[in-house]
């Protein structure tokens, strides 16, 4: 498989890192105006396709540059025949520089600009938020949190234009209060509080553009965005001369007594994700419910000691799902992990590990937050509260690559600089997901991906497998739905 590809704009940066990109853009000649205008454009068209239905918008504005984008968006919706309004909550009065140029924009276009004075437009259909930007450092107070509260009450989705007001745009934290955005427009670079701690529930669907600023004004990103466009370039078409031979044989370590099902889903997964052959090493009892209904898999049950020539002949080992922690459990395990074959270590594996903790570079470690917590032997709290820190702890600690699965899960790399998935849903929250996740990083491993690809491109397929299946809603999603998702997202 081929390495991922990440340009400039798809990284994740700080505030302080989108504002210095904008300073540069601007002393590089693109007008501050201009950039505002572009924003403009890309949130009314965003607006427009997201929220057809809206005939009545409404705006409300604060100060500074966020209240530009939102001023000189109604100008652009007034244009194209919208019926939009303007609610201010500081005096266009006070604006200065790009932000007053806006305001006096949307006058000359005729639009309907009044004071705030507590209550929205009933009607109204969208409700537009351009009350304060990512540059927020204190709680959100008085009248612009009255207008959030306001805008959190009305029946009418609300596009949140850059990030939602009130929400910390390096952490992810509220400031005291916050919108519930439908949508945000993100622009020039996404900013880490998007996608951390209350981020994800305040942001709702995020929509990005980089307004057409240069490459070259990009730092590197402290975090890079892991989506459908950055995998692309890892998943290669397959010569028409292949055979079984060229994707690999996974042998995947699982299922301890009458736990069958976390092994057949973890070994479908595989299969699904192309590998050429997999195996299944399991506990005495366990063949009978995993082939009959998965035929395709080749089942061995096996103790420690029929472990080696099943390891020889592998190309990735598999070990964890459903494989317990009593002694059959503790014995494959360490026959396993004594292998110079590449590794994914998943669920009992983890737990397994974190009594006998060593570092490996060709393997990978898939551990959800509770998983995390005992590895680094602190509390699920801590390990939330710094995703990132945790991570790289991880790392540090073990080696390898490292999937800190999650709302937002977290890739590590060989660079220092980690991947982020911002796709998957609620619905995954469910027994087994992990299992299939497994699978997934084995099968792509197998085909020839180097673990840090392989975790990426695996996490991303994933989560957007279970966004699929999802379609007919969350609440009832089972993980083995995500088998017949995944072949549309390897195939692009």
């Amino acid at each position: 498989m081929n390495n991922l590809t990440c340009t400039p704009e798809q990284g994740i940066f700080s505030v302080a890192a989108v504002r210095a990109v904008d300073s540069a853009a601007i002393a590089d000649g693109i007008s501050g105006y201009e950039l505002m205008t572009r924003a403009a454009r890309f949130a009314v068209q965003i607006a427009c396709t997201e929220y057809p239905g809206a005939q009545c918008w409404q705006v409300l504005c604060g100060a500074g540059n966020n209240a530009g984008d939102g001023y000189l968006l109604a100008r652009l919706a007034s244009e194209q025949g919208i019926d939009v309004s303007v609610r201010y909550v500081v005096s266009p009065d006070t604006l200065r520089g790009d932000a007053r140029s806006a305001w006096q924009a949307a006058l000359e276009q005729g639009v309907s600009i009044a004071e705030y004075d507590g209550s929205l437009n009933a009607d109204a259909g969208l409700l537009i938020d351009a009350l304060l930007g990512s540059g927020l450092d204190r709680n959100v107070g008085g009248r612009f949190a009255d207008a959030v509260n306001a805008i959190n009450r009305h029946r009418a989705p609300c596009l949140a234009l850059d990030i939602p007001t009130g929400l910390n745009g390096d952490s992810g934290d509220v400031m005291g209060v916050a919108v519930e955005a439908a949508t945000t427009v993100c622009f020039v670079a996404r900013k880490t509080g998007l996608y951390f701690l209350s981020g994800p529930d305040h942001c709702g669907d995020i929509q990005f553009s980089s307004l057409g600023i240069p490459h070259k004004h990009y730092p590197q990103p402290r975090i890079r965005h892991a989506d459908e466009a950055a995998i692309r370039s890892a998943l290669p078409l397959r010569h028409r001369q292949a055979h079984k031979g060229d994707y690999g044989h996974v042998l995947l370590v699982a299922g301890g007594k009458g736990m069958p099902g976390a092994a057949r889903l973890a070994g479908e997964a595989a299969l699904r994700t192309g590998a050429g052959r997999v195996s299944v090493a399991t506990h005495p009892g366990n063949t009978a419910a995993i082939v009959s209904q998965r035929p395709e898999l080749m089942c061995h049950e096996i103790a420690a000691a029929d472990l080696a020539p099943l390891l020889n002949a592998a190309t990735v080992i598999a070990v964890g799902p459903g494989l317990g922690t009593v002694a059959w459990s503790r014995a494959v395990f360490e026959a396993a992990r004594a292998g110079s074959k590449p590794q994914v270590l998943d669920a009992d594996a983890l737990n397994l590990l974190a009594s006998a903790a060593d570092r490996n570079e060709q393997r990978v470690l898939t551990p959800h937050p509770g998983e995390a917590a005992r590895l680094l032997n602190c509390s699920t709290a801590e390990v939330q509260a710094d995703r990132c820190a945790a991570l790289q702890a991880l790392r540090e600690r073990y080696a390898g690559t490292i999937i800190l699965k999650g709302c937002a899960s977290l890739i590590s790399s060989g660079d220092g600089v980690p991947w982020l998935c911002p796709a998957g849903n609620p619905g995954m929250a469910t027994a087994g997901m992990g299992d299939v996740l497994t699978g997934i990083v084995a099968g792509i491993m197998a085909q020839g991906a180097t673990p840090d690809t392989a975790a990426v491109v695996a996490t991303v397929v994933h989560a957007l497998a279970g966004d699929s299946a999802a379609r007919r809603g969350q609440r009832g999603l089972l993980a083995s739905d995500l088998l017949h998702e995944l072949r549309p997202w390897l195939n692009p």
